[in-house]
């Protein structure tokens, strides 16, 4: 019995394949319709192909009772087309004949506009319960390179823009809970566990409302600080950006501050400038207590450590770095904050990522969203203590304090 079950499925993949295949021609078919539905274009390759498909649909389409309405609407086209053709055999002429062959080539648009509409949500309906199934059978025989291929066709899609049939799709599949549930299981590989984050991201840019909290209720978040690689630390800052306070709340009340600070520590560098990345975008959020957090974990301390490095360095100098070159003056984003800066500076901030690392922390309390006044008026009085106690050097600290003075007022 497991053995037919098992053929009998493998049978119905590569019908739901052939029919994937069909109609992803037919869409672009369809697309192509809308837009040029003239008297002419009964003769083009796009009706002829949804015309063969009408003719075959009793084969093709009359298995699936989703595409019964995608059979309707092929033969209505179909009819449509034929009054057109006998319309212009007539050769009549005359304002009752012109205005006739307006409504019908109308009417073959918007029909057109529905079969796409129809195709389109047996596939994202296909490829949602595909994905819904291979994720919940760890110990199915897909190959990750098919996994991924997988998630990375639902991130375009959902890309795509808001759809309301999509997300239906996703909520009845409980898609959200088996891709956290992935993220959360380490027998996955990173790669794997990598796009996963990338799909709940653009789930999240698709529709906030509905899915941030799954985000704050669930494991989403110590999940991507405890992966720790570039591209979880990515997503967490896209995470962060979109929830804004209420995520940051959640991290901070978990502990996960320090663990963020942590990361300073590690040997990989695109993992410290990720962390760098996740700092400013706290502060930028972060309410009192979040700010609190970071600096009781001597995260002031560890800037101006970064910024005294090779990959540090002031913003205020950087003209000394590169003078032989000149740039026009341009717009860097760094992190919710703009930055007016030349060309020069915008490289010098690529081969040197802890630039001014100490300033552009203080900018983002003082130009951010988390605090009150008073509190970033007190802050910012912190972290000048802050600055003077970890400087090894009067020097070094005016230069920094110079900064934050000079960088906190946007």
């Amino acid at each position: 019995m497991e053995e037919e079950a098992a053929a009998a499925a493998v049978t119905t993949k590569e019908e739901n394949q052939q029919i994937l295949k069909v109609l992803e021609a037919l869409k672009q078919a369809s697309h192509d319709l809308q837009s040029n539905p003239t008297p002419k274009s009964t003769e083009s390759n796009s009706i002829k192909a949804l015309l063969e498909l009408e003719t075959e649909s009793d084969s093709i389409l009359s298995n699936d009772p989703y595409l019964s309405t995608l059979s309707h609407h092929l033969t209505y086209l179909k009819s449509i087309v034929d009054s057109l053709e006998k319309s212009k055999a007539t050769r009549r002429h005359g304002l009752r004949s012109f205005l006739s062959r307006r409504v019908t080539t109308h009417e073959i648009s918007r029909v057109a506009g529905s079969i796409e509409s129809e195709i389109q949500a047996w596939i994202d309906r296909e490829c949602i319960e595909n994905l819904a199934r291979s994720l919940n059978n760890p110990n199915s025989n897909l190959d990750e390179e098919t996994l991924i291929q997988m998630l990375v066709q639902f991130e375009k899609r959902l890309n795509q823009g808001f759809n309301h049939e999509l997300q239906d799709l996703v909520l009845k599949s409980k898609l959200f809970s088996e891709l956290e549930c992935v993220l959360c299981n380490s027998d996955y590989s990173k790669q794997v566990r990598e796009q996963v984050a990338f799909c709940i991201a653009e789930l999240i840019r698709f529709n906030k409302d509905v899915f941030v909290g799954q985000v704050l209720m669930g494991q989403t978040i110590r999940a991507l600080i405890s992966m720790s690689s570039p591209s979880s630390l990515k997503v967490l800052c896209s995470l962060i950006k979109s929830i804004k306070s209420p995520l940051v709340d959640e991290i901070e009340s978990n502990g996960e501050i320090f663990d963020i600070i942590r990361l300073f520590k590690s040997d990989e560098l695109s993992i410290r400038v990720m962390a760098m990345n996740c700092v400013l975008e706290i502060g930028y959020f972060g309410r009192k207590e979040a700010i609190d957090a970071m600096l009781k974990g001597d995260l002031i301390k560890i800037l101006v450590e970064l910024q005294r490095g090779e990959l540090g360095g002031d913003l205020i100098d950087v003209g000394k770095w590169e003078e032989e070159e000149s740039g026009g003056c341009g717009e860097v984003v760094v992190e919710g904050k703009e930055w007016r800066e030349s060309s020069r500076e915008r490289r010098y901030l690529v081969s040197h990522p802890f630039a001014s690392c100490v300033a552009r922390f203080a900018v983002q309390l003082e130009v951010g969203e988390g605090l009150r006044q008073r509190e970033k008026r007190a802050l910012k009085q912190e972290i000048l203590k802050r600055v003077r106690e970890a400087c090894v050097s009067d020097a070094e600290a005016a230069t920094i304090v110079a900064e934050v003075l000079w960088g906190s007022s946007p």
